[in-house]
């Protein structure tokens, strides 16, 4: 039932697109697995071989641990609706700082500009790997609405305010693996 594929194809972006939701996973030698529920309205597939998506300000980061660790990383999406399938694009990633040249260059490119309150880095993954499987044991699911919790809570707190909470949050995971995000704190 599961097929792989080299690269990104038309149909599998198609797919993409169609979601509302995917998971990531990450892992580093001696720590925790990493699996974390994403919104699909900040991810964009960048080409065959490449996708990315703007990373929320969190309670943790281990995501950019992982990757400093040890690099592997994959995305899955389910259909929730239509006919059944499940996703998963296989690479390695790595962490694209906020208020460098290359977060400028692609929020200004594949995000048209938009950074959501609260954005602390990009996340792309490079991908080596796609593999579509059934999915016919993933329930359906109807959208209903994003939440504005978050989005709500970054307002609330301003830059000055999330810049306190990387800094207190996000700066080594829950195993204490160093992100190094913030190579200088002040831009946090």
């Amino acid at each position: 039932m599961a097929k792989r594929f080299a690269s990104i194809g038309d149909a599998h972006r198609q797919f993409i697109e169609r979601q509302r939701v995917f998971f990531h996973a990450s892992a580093a030698p001696g720590a925790r697995v990493n699996v974390s529920p994403k919104g699909a309205d900040l991810l964009r597939v960048l080409g065959p071989r490449g996708a990315a998506y703007i990373d929320l300000t969190g309670s943790g980061n281990e995501t950019a641990a992982h990757l400093r660790a040890d690099g592997r990383l994959t995305f899955m999406f389910c259909a929730f609706e239509g006919p059944p399938m499940i996703l998963r694009l296989y690479g390695t990633g790595r962490v694209v700082p906020r208020g460098g040249i290359e977060y400028a260059s692609l929020l200004a490119g594949p995000f048209g500009g938009e950074e959501p309150p609260g954005a602390r880095q990009i996340v792309v993954l490079n991908v080596d790997l796609v593999q579509t499987s059934c999915g016919y044991a993933v329930p359906y699911f109807d959208f209903r609405d994003v939440r504005p919790t978050l989005r709500r809570w970054a307002e609330a707190k301003g830059e000055e305010g999330l810049r306190a909470y990387r800094l207190e949050k996000n700066v080594a995971s829950m195993d204490g693996l160093p992100t190094d995000l913030f190579e200088d704190a002040s831009s946090i």
